[in-house]
């Protein structure tokens, strides 16, 4: 079990501050998204940090499991943590969100934990897709204005 999933097997939908970590792939000037299977919402890649992890070791290790592709952490593009959110079922979050620049640590390409996404896609930075929050709209302008500074 997972330490979210313990949290929330004691609190129930109780609302809560909870750290994570997210990443933003560019390749050819596009952004890579996740396809939420929760939502069939888009949004970057990442989650919730386990106990003793750092922000690093979160964006890495879900990155791998969202979008099946091994980062490395760049650049720091921003620290998020003025947004609530409800989950579809019913779970609410303040998510402090450490979100990064990264790069694919290897060429290699595994398949994503489908629990969590439906596929991945890059998307021109002047077509988003629908967010399935607010605070990934914010990091997709985040990006954008990277991209285009």
């Amino acid at each position: 079990m997972s330490y979210v999933q313990d949290i929330r097997r004691q609190v129930g939908h109780t609302p809560l501050i909870m750290t994570s970590a997210s990443g933003a792939l560019i390749e050819d000037g596009k952004i890579l998204l996740q396809e939420r299977a929760d939502t069939g919402d888009w949004g970057f890649p990442g989650g919730y940090m386990e106990y003793g992890d750092t922000f690093k070791d979160t964006v890495c290790r879900e990155f791998l499991e969202d979008a099946g592709i091994a980062v490395n952490p760049v650049k720091l593009i921003a620290m998020q943590d003025d947004d609530i959110y409800t989950y579809p079922n019913g779970d609410i979050v303040q998510p402090v969100n450490a979100f990064y620049l990264v790069e694919r640590a290897h060429s290699g390409h595994q398949k994503p934990d489908q629990e969590e996404t439906l596929t991945t896609r890059f998307f021109d930075p002047e077509q988003p897709p629908h967010f399935f929050n607010r605070q990934h709209a914010k990091m997709w302008d985040l990006v954008v204005a990277t991209l285009t500074n």
